[in-house]
């Protein structure tokens, strides 16, 4: 007699066809497989010592290939190997060589595929650090080139029965438009079926007086527009719920998709029971309303949310597909248009005015200005001479650059930008946390509230019980609860983020909502370390002040140093005429230089005896055979925005400090020149972390600014740090987040933004709790409708998404 039970696979769980089995012994236990791919996978797993995943995991049916028997890299993925590919996808990270890169993983179901990804590529040789996000499915792997490569990754992640590669942002756009489309069609299924089924039902709203054959009729021609409602438009909102109900055990709480479910199956049940049997009520018309509005807050929502990812995505999307490439440059100008995925470094490109910059690169022909928006917030464009970087993002506005690419794919800027993004989605506020735990404790105390009502109608009115179970499930979906607190959150750092402001940790905006004292570095953070010529001083009675600067120009011409700098831009901002020395100008290292009987430097160089003067960046001095000439005193500019950051934190009772490395007098100018009460100068990199922590002892909350750098201890310290710049030394100073702007404005805003997130977060936050302790009484005592219910919870869902929509606005 033939053995009736069919065999599964112990890895996919799919059935086992006669002459297919196979098995290996794992763990002393034997086990069976339907081919050599799965008992690959499942060797792999147990041999790293992860069988537990097969206790929590969601079941797949996906048979892998059987090449993953064998440890040799295949072929399709031995491309990713190659240098140009790996500078594509791969990123610098630190100061040690590692590369850092990001995927985006294919078939995780669950947190358990989440968890044995991790867990199996920390056991990789050479991989330093992991971080997977299941929401956005992307992973972050920092792995040291020479012990492992981006194909090895790929590979060892398709050996665990996934997929994954290298993440491009134009993809992650596509998956975007994709699920906004979908969510789109089964919202106009479920409002087609809702103007039908309310059709339908009309008569017996108003009481019409219809035979009873086409009464049946109506309500078997409701049940069927109601059939594709809940296939196909609720689909997703029953496998939330039945992902949600299997995962119990691990997590010990419900998902707010479950009373959802449950109540729309109950009335779908029960209406097409009543249909049958002739009596009561059908609740197809609250179905397909129910479904519509929830589905249309969910739209909404989702519309918020994809907006407030911004950032590089939005970055991404200014990208070109195409771009032209010049061939046999600098033999030829022939260009090429070819997709941007094809470009390489060290190729070069042609930009026409008006087009977006499509990788990084030097600019190498045709001086231009470019709009650095999107990089940086800054509006004012920025001009850009031969030898300047470039950055793909930008948009040319001047003249058609010509350009050497030196950065694609991951490398680029806008790359370094997602990965900051995402870490910021990686790491959950506290009060999203706790908002979610609070949600799914409440799933379960409504359904335990819904059922206990319902027993308690069942004993006085049965005729009442079923409809108060559905209203109470429907009524008291805690949807408004749970998006109270992150809708604001996301809406918010998607506002900053355009601002200028990369947040890489959660939790900044919250801090800054209760900073108590700001704490800034001078050079570089205060001030742009840039020297301006502030006024000339000791003028000889010969000499007038446009004399005296033109002739410095013509000695500092061609000079790169700082205050060389500073007196040639300011001979240009006064357009004076260029002056012709007689005899060639001589540098005299780390002295000054000369040019006949001219001489401008330094006064220990010169003989002179001058005191400097507080404050000052430096001095220069030009002297003749007869002397003194004029004296340039220079000050460092104040960063822009400063002013408006210092006159928010006070008027928020922020108090400021001042701390700094330069000498203490300089420190004291600067205080002073600036309104900052305390300062303090001198200080070594240990003397700013104590600072802080004097500060933190006396129950301070410490906000920090610095250049990223310098002040690695400093921001490491404070409770919020903030690094003024761009760049990997700033992710590696470990920055809660990264000030790309020039100006500190975006800060002062930023302040502003957090106390009305707050505010706002506080209001949704009152709202489901009103919503709540009025609709679910009323349910309970069979005050309110199914129907009524769907759209109570509906609005309370859109009407918290919209608050936080004006966070937008910011």
């Amino acid at each position: 007699m033939t053995n009736s039970i069919k065999a599964t696979c112990y890895h996919c769980s799919s059935s086992i066809l006669p002459g297919e089995l196979i098995e290996a012994e794992l763990s002393g236990v034997q086990r069976s497989f339907c081919c050599p791919g799965c008992m690959a996978i499942a060797q792999t797993i147990h041999g790293e010592g992860l069988e537990v995943f097969y206790a929590r995991r969601a079941q797949t049916g996906d048979k892998p290939a059987a090449y993953l028997a064998s440890n040799e890299i295949p072929e399709k993925l031995k491309p990713y190997d190659d240098p140009s590919l790996s500078r594509r996808f791969t990123r610098p990270h630190g100061n040690e060589g590692d590369l850092e890169t990001t995927l985006r993983l294919e078939k995780i179901r669950c947190a358990a595929c989440v968890w044995l990804c991790e867990q199996h590529l920390r056991r990789i040789s050479g991989v330093k650090d992991v971080q997977i996000n299941y929401v956005t499915q992307k992973v972050m792997v920092r792995f040291a080139p020479d012990k492992t490569s981006l194909a090895r990754l790929l590979f060892e992640i398709e050996r665990i029965g996934y997929e994954a590669w290298p993440f491009e942002p134009s993809l992650s756009l596509d998956r975007a438009k994709k699920e906004k489309r979908q969510l789109l069609t089964r919202l106009g299924v479920a409002m087609l079926g809702m103007m039908q089924v309310m059709m339908y039902a009309w008569p017996t709203y108003v009481g019409a007086d219809i035979t009873p054959e086409f009464e049946i009729l109506l309500g078997w021609t409701s049940w069927a527009l109601t059939v594709p409602v809940m296939l196909y438009s609720a689909g997703p909102i029953f496998q939330a719920a039945w992902r949600s109900i299997q995962s119990f055990k691990q997590t010990h709480m419900l998902g707010m998709d479950v009373p959802i479910a449950l109540a729309l199956a109950l009335a779908f049940v029960a209406g097409t029971i009543n249909l049958i049997a002739g009596s009561g009520q059908s609740y197809f018309d609250s179905i397909t309303m129910f479904v519509a509005f929830i589905l249309a807050a969910r739209y909404v929502e989702l519309l918020a949310r994809q907006d407030a990812q911004g950032g590089a995505e939005a970055l991404a999307k200014q990208l070109p597909a195409t771009c032209e490439r010049i061939l046999n440059y600098p033999s030829s100008q022939d260009v090429q248009v070819v997709p941007v995925v094809n470009c390489n470094p060290g190729e070069v490109l042609r930009v026409s005015p008006g087009e977006v910059v499509p990788a990084d690169g030097i600019l190498i022909e045709n001086v231009t200005a470019l709009d650095e928006a999107l990089l940086t917030g800054e509006s004012k464009p920025v001009e850009k001479k031969i030898g300047d970087r470039v950055y793909a993002g930008t948009h040319n506005i001047l003249n058609p650059l010509i350009m050497r690419i030196d950065a694609v794919g991951q490398s680029t800027r806008i790359a370094g930008i997602a990965s900051l993004l995402d870490q910021a989605l990686l790491a959950k506020p506290v009060m999203v946390s706790l908002a979610e735990k609070w949600a799914a404790y409440f799933v379960a105390f409504l359904l335990l509230s819904a059922f206990i009502s319902s027993a308690i109608w069942l004993y006085f009115d049965p005729s009442q019980a079923w409809t108060v179970l559905v209203s109470v499930l429907v009524a008291s979906c805690p949807c408004a609860l749970s998006l109270a607190v992150p809708t604001a959150m996301a809406a918010a750092q998607g506002a900053v983020t355009k601002l200028g402001l990369l947040i890489v940790r959660g939790h900044v905006l919250e801090g800054l909502a209760k900073a108590t004292d700001l704490v800034l570095d001078k050079t570089g953070t205060l001030t742009m370390g840039q020297p301006e010529l502030q006024e000339i001083t000791h003028l000889r009675a010969d000499y007038c002040r446009e004399d005296v600067l033109a002739l410095a120009a013509a000695l500092e011409s061609g000079q790169k140093h700082p205050l060389a700098l500073s007196i040639l831009r300011a001979t240009e901002l006064e357009n004076l005429p260029p002056v012709k020395l007689d005899a060639p100008v001589i540098n005299q290292l780390g002295k000054g230089l000369s040019s006949g009987p001219y001489r401008l430097g330094s006064s220990a160089w010169l003989g002179l005896e001058i005191n400097a003067q507080q404050g000052q960046y430096g001095q220069v001095h030009l002297a003749d055979d007869e002397g003194l000439i004029a004296s340039f005193v220079f000050l460092d500019t104040p960063r822009p925005g400063l002013q408006n950051l210092l006159r928010t934190a006070k008027s928020r009772n922020i108090a400021v400090h001042l701390v700094s490395g330069d000498d203490p007098a300089t420190v004291t100018w600067w205080a002073n020149h600036v309104g900052i009460e305390s300062y303090l100068g001198g200080c070594m990199p240990e003397d700013k972390y104590d600072y802080i922590e004097r500060l933190q002892n006396a129950k301070r909350f410490v906000w920090a600014i610095g250049d990223g750098v310098n002040d690695a201890p400093l921001l490491a310290r404070a409770d919020i740090s903030i690094a003024v710049g761009a760049g990997a030394p700033l992710a590696a100073a470990g920055a809660d987040a990264i000030l790309t702007a020039v100006s500190l404005e975006p800060l002062a805003k930023t302040l502003t933004l957090a106390d009305k997130t707050q505010a706002i977060i506080k209001e949704n936050l009152l709202w489901a709790l009103v919503y709540n302790l009025i609709a679910i009484p009323a349910a309970m005592m069979g005050l309110v409708n199914p129907w009524v219910a769907g759209i109570g919870m509906s609005l309370s869902s859109l009407a918290v998404t919209l608050n936080a929509w004006r966070l937008r606005k910011a």
